[in-house]
């Protein structure tokens, strides 16, 4: 059985991510708006679904134009996320896989500090390796040599 070979694969801004987020919140402001409008007369419970939906919004924005930018590694025995030249060893945990995008969490090594990191991948950003990448995402650790039972 051969392991994974080793790839470095680019992670940041994903146009996936973005479309996903963006129509969610406009189902969620198409409902709000159908209530809205429904006859009657507009109150504070309909004004506060509004900024709900606004302010849904507006941290949608927000944590997509923070989505962190970088360099996912499979060295062929750890993962290794860099960024703005700072280095972490950690471990990788696929949490959605639609087949041209990957949404993976980074869990730094133990005794790291900080969250983890949620790292979307696209196959467009380095089409030549997106099948190492999920290669390396799916294989399994290296097992030792099994241990020989005392049964004949």
């Amino acid at each position: 059985m051969h392991s994974a070979p080793t790839v470095i694969f680019p992670a940041g801004r994903s146009r996936f991510a973005g479309t996903l987020a963006l129509l969610l919140w406009l189902a969620g402001l198409g409902v709000v708006l159908m209530w809205v409008l429904q006859p009657g007369e507009f109150g504070w419970r309909q004004a506060v679904g509004l900024g709900g939906v606004a302010l849904a919004g507006v941290l949608a924005l927000r944590g997509w134009l923070a989505m962190p930018a970088g360099d996912l590694s499979w060295t062929g025995q750890h993962w290794v996320w860099s960024s703005g030249g700072l280095q972490a060893q950690g471990v990788v945990t696929p949490q959605l896989d639609v087949q041209h995008c990957l949404l993976l969490r980074f869990h730094g090594a133990k005794g790291t500090q900080g969250a983890p990191r949620w790292l979307w991948l696209e196959r467009r950003s380095r089409v030549e390796r997106w099948d190492d990448l999920r290669r390396a995402v799916y294989s399994r650790a290296r097992m030792a040599a099994p241990v020989a039972s005392g049964l004949h």
